[in-house]
């Protein structure tokens, strides 16, 4: 029996290794150089600037909204960025666009989902191009508190099946459910500069942790 014991132990200490879930990959989706990995209008609304996506203009109005996309799909993920916002004249707002699509007309626009960026709209969810309203609105006193203007933010966004939450500077403020099963819950990620104001907007330290559907909790 005590020779039985070791190759026992062994089997065993295999056995439960085998069965330990892997460790969520981070993946870095801006190496802080170059548009690798991304598509959108990179020679007159997006360039790159000190390790950041820089979109829009303070000197001339952006005349639309324009996106800087993924070239791939994701879905079930944490999603973190930073971000700045700030603009000088007109509408200033921006956003993060998730599980999204490009569409054809008018061909600079998405629809999906949007994290979104600007007075009134501060880390909100919101629904572009697709039902056009806020589907869960920040409190505005909490996004007073903790947002920097004309500063860099973190931004989270998670996403696991239809439950979304969105997290600003570590303060969650939005936590919401979607009710309706035609809504895809996958898609690209976009970066948005919005048209009708002169405003810049900047994106960097942007990386995403895909996460098992089963073994995501709250």
């Amino acid at each position: 029996m005590k020779k039985l014991f070791l190759p026992l132990v062994l089997f065993t200490g295999y056995f439960c290794l085998s069965l330990t879930p892997p460790k969520p990959k981070t993946i870095q989706l801006f190496n802080g150089k170059n548009f690798k990995g991304w598509q959108g209008d990179t020679l007159h609304t997006w360039r790159i600037q000190d390790g950041a996506f820089v979109g829009g203009s303070l000197t001339e109005k952006v005349p639309h909204n324009e996106f800087l996309s993924t070239t791939k799909s994701y879905s079930n993920y944490i999603l973190k960025l930073k971000f700045k916002l700030t603009g000088s004249e007109g509408f200033i707002n921006g956003g993060v666009q998730f599980h999204s699509q490009r569409i054809a007309n008018p061909p600079y626009e998405m629809t999906g989902y949007q994290a979104d960026l600007g007075k009134g709209f501060w880390a909100s969810l919101y629904d572009e191009s697709r039902r056009d309203k806020l589907l869960a609105t920040a409190d505005s006193m909490l996004v007073k508190q903790v947002l920097r203007l004309n500063d860099w933010n973190d931004y989270e966004v998670r996403t696991q099946g239809k439950q979304i939450q969105i997290f600003l500077n570590g303060k969650q403020t939005v936590n919401y459910a979607e009710e309706d099963a035609s809504i895809p819950q996958a898609g690209l990620i976009a970066l948005q500069t919005h048209g009708g104001g002169k405003v810049e907007v900047y994106y960097k330290d942007i990386q995403l942790t895909e996460i098992p559907k089963k073994k995501y909790s709250n």
